[in-house]
């Protein structure tokens, strides 16, 4: 199985965040959620059939997609936007990994473009960029990306795990590094609820933090012993988060089990019948 970690690796002040983060909310706070898809949840079997996937997808009632994984990098993105079209799904962000962003700049720009997107997130950061002197070359790099990403017309999020809570080089986390050398006005974040709690973390206390830079969450629910499951099925209180769509400025939720069982389809279902019930009792 394609794991997250071979296909990406592959492939301010406080006033200041204030000020940016009430911008955001403002501007964000009347939009309506989409919920999505996260490809990576369906990896196997878009590797195989990448266009009869889009279609069991969108059977499902899933409008929105975040392509990751299942060598999509690599697939005409041309033919992925016809049959997006056709089948009334649009695909707001796609997720890459640095070595994209670092080594083949453009070429993700067009690729963006090409499939509609109107941001890009960098989904995941090796073990190498881990430690206090590598982190910072990295973050001074993710508002270099994020820049350039701006006058193409593209916005740029970071995508969390666990070990950014985790793993604290003299003490200080490497969350607490990005949200400290990142340009608030730029890089924004796609939070991922799930390993937001497996780093010990509140995810209500992240998004009050950061005040309005949330672009989308990523969702899938955590079992008693810890693993993941299909939203609506675990322990993750997502009725309470969601009622912070205000403070958040959220745009997209995405629905993205790592772990979903073959043959897929059944548990990217649970999530969206899920998803849409709480979504319409906020």
């Amino acid at each position: 199985m394609t794991s997250r970690r071979s296909f990406l690796s592959g492939g301010a002040a406080a006033a200041t965040l204030a000020a940016t983060g009430s911008l955001f909310s403002s501007a964000r706070a009347a939009t309506p959620v989409g919920i999505g898809l996260q490809l990576y949840t369906v990896r196997e079997i878009f590797h195989a059939d990448p266009v009869g996937t889009l279609e069991k997808v969108a059977k499902v009632g899933y409008r929105e997609l975040e392509y990751a994984a299942g060598g999509y990098t690599e697939m005409d993105h041309a033919m992925l936007r016809k049959a997006m079209d056709r089948l009334g799904l649009k695909a707001p962000s796609v997720q890459v990994g640095y070595e994209n962003l670092l080594d083949r700049f453009d070429a993700t720009v067009t690729m963006a473009k090409t499939l509609g997107a109107d941001a890009v997130v960098l989904g995941f950061m090796g073990e190498k960029h881990r430690n206090a002197p590598a982190w910072a070359e990295a973050v001074a790099n993710f508002n270099r990306f994020a820049e350039k990403l701006k006058k193409e017309g593209l916005s740029f999020a970071y995508h969390n795990h666990d070990f950014e809570f985790t793993n604290k080089p003299d003490g200080i986390s490497l969350f607490d590094r990005l949200l400290k050398d990142r340009d608030p006005a730029l890089v924004r974040f796609e939070l991922d609820l799930y390993w937001a709690v497996k780093g010990g973390q509140d995810p209500k206390a992240i998004i009050r933090r950061l005040g309005g830079q949330i672009y989308s969450y990523h969702a899938k629910d955590m079992k008693p012993d810890g693993s993941m499951a299909a939203v609506g099925t675990g322990t993750i209180d997502f009725a309470s988060i969601f009622k912070l769509d205000a403070v958040s400025g959220v745009q997209h939720i995405y629905v993205e089990n790592d772990q979903a069982p073959a043959p897929y389809i059944p548990d990217i279902t649970t999530s969206f019948v899920n998803l849409r019930k709480l979504r319409a009792n906020i």
